[in-house]
């Protein structure tokens, strides 16, 4: 009976990881492919790689199209750990009922869908066009301050601080830390694991937005990596290996960063489980 649930439990886990991993299989072995390949659906891989590659770069700029992304999602990052860290630490370490009523109501906002905000949203940055263009319509800023806070990291960070040690807090200020150094030099290196996996999180949802920057960069050479693979595909003959390579090589950066933090990034979320 045990060998026989043993056997049935590999066999399910085998099944389930094929079914996950089959779509970035695909998605390689297309992009090895030409286009006629990739839509009879051809899963043996092929030598027409460094032929999409060529053509990829030919049509876009690839370049600067991943350096965009990598700027936005690396300053969102830092920017958005920091905020929601400090939220979260300052929710938690400092609670009344005045934080609890602010804190509901942040919670709250997470309900609302970001589509019914991006009309004001872009209201607000056209007329900040007008007085500071500098974080205006068309420019990373706008970008990335709608993105740097949000309710999820902020409850994310408070919740994973509900593990952090009391005492700890009450040693450094015995030792003469003040609260911001208590933060800095006991907090963040305690829950490393915790900024780990918020990192993971806001770089791969900054990365791969889509939505926001398709409203707010207009110009060609401001336009992130996702954008310009949609371009890609609205041609009235798509080639679909060129795609793939696009999509392969936009998937590589956040593949990266996972796999480089994934033990803290478990580490992490169990400590918010918990």
């Amino acid at each position: 009976m045990m060998i026989a649930r043993r056997v049935f439990m590999y066999l399910f886990l085998g099944v389930t990881a094929f079914v996950s991993i089959f779509p970035f299989l695909w998605m390689v072995v297309s992009s090895t492919n030409p286009s006629v390949g990739v839509t009879k659906g051809r899963l043996m891989p092929g030598t027409h790689l460094f032929v999409n590659l060529s053509n990829l770069v030919e049509q876009i700029d690839l370049v600067r199209a991943l350096a965009n992304s990598l700027v936005i999602a690396l300053i969102t990052t830092g920017l958005a750990l920091l905020i929601g860290s400090l939220a979260g630490y300052g929710f938690e370490i400092y609670r009344s009922r005045a934080k609890d009523a602010v804190f509901n109501i942040l919670l709250l906002s997470m309900m609302i869908p970001f589509a019914a905000l991006m009309v004001p949203l872009y209201r607000m940055f056209a007329w900040l066009s007008g007085k500071m263009p500098v974080i205006g319509i068309d420019t990373k800023a706008a970008v990335i301050l709608p993105t740097m806070a949000t309710a999820f990291l902020i409850f994310f960070f408070r919740q994973n601080t509900k593990m952090f040690e009391r005492e700890m807090i009450e040693a450094g200020r015995i030792d003469g830390l003040g609260e911001l150094g208590i933060f800095l030099r006991i907090y963040v290196p305690t829950m490393r694991t915790t900024y780990a996996a918020a990192a993971i999180i806001t770089f791969m949802s900054s990365w791969n937005n889509y939505m926001w920057p398709l409203v707010v960069l207009q110009s060609d050479a401001k336009k992130t990596i996702p954008l310009l693979i949609s371009n890609l595909g609205s041609s009235y003959s798509p080639d679909y290996g060129m795609i793939m390579t696009a999509i392969v090589i936009a998937t590589l950066p956040t593949a990266l960063v996972f796999f480089l933090m994934q033990k803290h990034f478990v580490a992490g979320m169990l400590g918010s489980v918990k």
